[in-house]
């Protein structure tokens, strides 16, 4: 769902004067998500690991606001990290409204095979990247006594699939750190939510197709998702209209969850 024209969009929904930034691990979704913001009116600095993935969401937000996109490439799940980040990102900017940790990696390998490494690497990747960033940010919000952080992740946090216990357990890490710093940052004016996306692809597939797959036909609307249906929610929780929700995700997966 593509959000309504920025000359159409809600008070609500306006993210005029914000500023965000969106880290992603690589995915499809997040320059869907970046672009959102900036049709919202939110200037958007991307946070990538990647080259392709900084530059596929400059892409995205110029595409909707006309606007270039400040970039910082590297790892951030050291202090050292995420330092430099910030550094990155106040070379062009003064303060930072909004925070979107899009830091999930997949992983699926059978539980009895995963060897240390393996487990240790994906939670940096996964879990200590969103702490990283979210310290480093979440100090400047309490500087300001006001931000928005949403975390992205996946509902598997609250789910098992064979051969995703690795992953998963990165996914209800995130979800937990997502309730703890609501609670402890809640008094400072900070809003700390999640966003979880279910089974998802970013390409427009038709419905005749996609229901040849038995987990389309398991998924109660029938189809997958797309990153577009999670815009407009990640907008309001970004909002300063997001007032009193906090500590809570949100899935936006076709009743995937709800489903036995």
């Amino acid at each position: 769902m593509a959000l309504p024209s920025r000359n159409h969009l809600p008070a609500e929904f306006s993210l005029a004067g914000q500023t965000a930034i969106v880290a992603s691990a690589g995915g499809d979704e997040s320059p869907f998500l970046a672009a959102a913001l900036a049709e919202a009116g939110a200037a958007v600095f991307a946070v990538a690991r990647r080259d392709a993935t900084a530059e596929a969401i400059a892409d995205a937000v110029t595409a909707v606001s006309g606007r270039e996109t400040g970039c910082h490439v590297g790892r951030w799940d050291t202090p050292a990290g995420s330092a430099a980040v910030l550094e990155s990102f106040a070379a062009t900017h003064a303060r930072v409204d909004i925070l979107v940790n899009d830091t999930r990696s997949f992983f699926a390998k059978p539980a009895a095979g995963i060897t240390l490494a393996e487990w240790d690497e994906l939670h940096a990747r996964n879990v200590r990247a969103t702490f990283m960033l979210s310290q480093a940010v979440g100090q400047r919000m309490l500087d300001q006594q006001y931000g928005r952080i949403v975390n992205v992740i996946s509902n598997l946090a609250e789910r098992a699939v064979i051969n995703c216990s690795a992953y998963s357990a990165t996914q209800a890490a995130v979800l937990s750190l997502t309730r703890s710093l609501a609670v402890e940052w809640g008094r400072s004016e900070i809003r700390v939510n999640a966003v979880g996306s279910g089974w998802s692809i970013a390409e427009d597939i038709p419905l005749e197709t996609q229901r040849e797959e038995l987990l389309v036909r398991y998924t109660p609307m029938r189809r997958k998702g797309h990153p577009r249906d999670l815009a407009a929610m990640l907008v309001y929780l970004c909002s300063p209209h997001c007032d009193y929700p906090s500590g809570q995700p949100v899935y936006i997966d076709g009743g995937l969850n709800a489903h036995p």
